[in-house]
């Protein structure tokens, strides 16, 4: 069972699709612990599984969360979670995460934060990262953020500036610059 490590939603037990990898306690708590204050903060989770990583920045304060998710199991239990919580700052966009972050992009979307988790250990984080590079939806001084195979080295348009290892999760920290 997967519960909010902190902030309004602390301690909720969250609805886990069967079949997914979620991301682990442990990490979740380092990612948001790196993260830092992220009230008012706006929020993109692509791949979002069961949105456990985007429903902890809302818990967190964020100002706003969209999920990216096109399996349908995981789109049910994302909904599901998000009327448990209240949280109606989410959005859920039921579309590959390329597509999603077309449509974003479409819409002039840019985001502080995003976050993606890929299916391992499939070169997915490779090829979303181009597409992240070709749609400009990190606002200025964003992050993104990526969870990966410690094995896996990852490169995109913007600045590497951190890397986290636990165990054979790593998670690597991109920024972009200020336009």
């Amino acid at each position: 069972m997967i519960r909010i490590t902190t902030g309004v939603h602390r301690g909720r037990a969250l609805l886990m699709p069967a079949g997914i990898r979620p991301t682990q306690q442990k990490v979740r708590k380092a990612l948001f612990d790196i993260l830092g204050d992220i009230e008012g903060l706006s929020f993109l989770e692509l791949f979002a599984g069961s949105g456990a990583v985007a429903l902890e920045a809302v818990s967190r304060g964020a100002a706003s969360a969209v999920l990216v998710e096109k399996e349908n199991v995981c789109l049910e239990a994302i909904k599901a979670n998000i009327v448990k919580l209240n949280a109606l700052n989410c959005r859920v966009l039921p579309v590959p995460a390329s597509e999603g972050l077309r449509l974003l992009f479409r819409e002039g979307k840019r985001f502080d934060i995003v976050f993606l988790d890929p299916p391992y250990p499939a070169e997915e984080a490779k090829k979303i990262l181009q597409t992240i590079d070709e749609y400009d939806i990190v606002a200025p001084d964003g992050l993104l953020v990526v969870q990966h195979p410690v094995s896996e080295r990852l490169s995109c348009g913007l600045s590497l500036i951190k890397e986290a290892k636990y165990g054979d999760t790593k998670l690597s920290f991109f920024r972009k610059a200020s336009d």
